[in-house]
């Protein structure tokens, strides 16, 4: 099988995944009705390798909530799945959704889960859904879609760990 082949088929599964993505996650937007957004949270990601069933990445996060002081946090995406490809780096944004007066500063640290897909032939573009935090109570819903630089597919679960800095 060439590499245009190859390239070609795993574009069009991550269009379909996409899709399934889109249609996964709408139980979650659904469950954004019953939350406020709380702020933005911001994570920037350095390189990364695909390593076709797992890839792990370190990210440091601010979170800017809508009522107070900047929190920083570090921590680690870790996708299973497909994804196969090089990437130099990237940015995700997320609108943080929590039930009302359930925040306490530092309350994004824990664990959260959900799908991700994303595909970069040079300039790309991703999106991850995500539920956890200390409680289990938060929502990151894609504010602005993750932007990255590099040859990549990925399609999958996302495990992302964030520890306040």
């Amino acid at each position: 099988m060439t590499k245009t082949s190859l390239l070609a088929r795993g574009m069009a599964l991550a269009g379909a995944l996409a899709l399934f993505v889109g249609v996964a996650s709408a139980p979650t937007a659904v469950a954004a009705d019953s939350h406020v957004k709380i702020g933005v949270l911001t994570c920037a990601a350095g390189p990364s390798i695909g390593l076709l069933i797992t890839s792990a990445e370190k990210i440091d996060c601010s979170f800017q909530p809508d009522a107070t002081n900047t929190e920083h946090y570090s921590g680690r995406i870790r996708d299973f799945g497909l994804d196969v490809g090089i990437t130099a780096g990237s940015v995700i944004i997320w609108g943080v959704f929590a039930s009302q007066n359930d925040y306490a500063p530092g309350g994004l640290s824990g664990n959260y889960v959900g799908v991700s897909a994303e595909e970069t032939l040079v300039l790309g573009l991703g999106a991850n859904v995500l539920v956890g935090g200390s409680r289990e109570s938060i929502i990151l819903q894609p504010f602005s879609i993750q932007a990255q630089a590099g040859l990549n597919l990925a399609v999958g679960v996302s495990h992302m760990v964030l520890e306040e800095r």
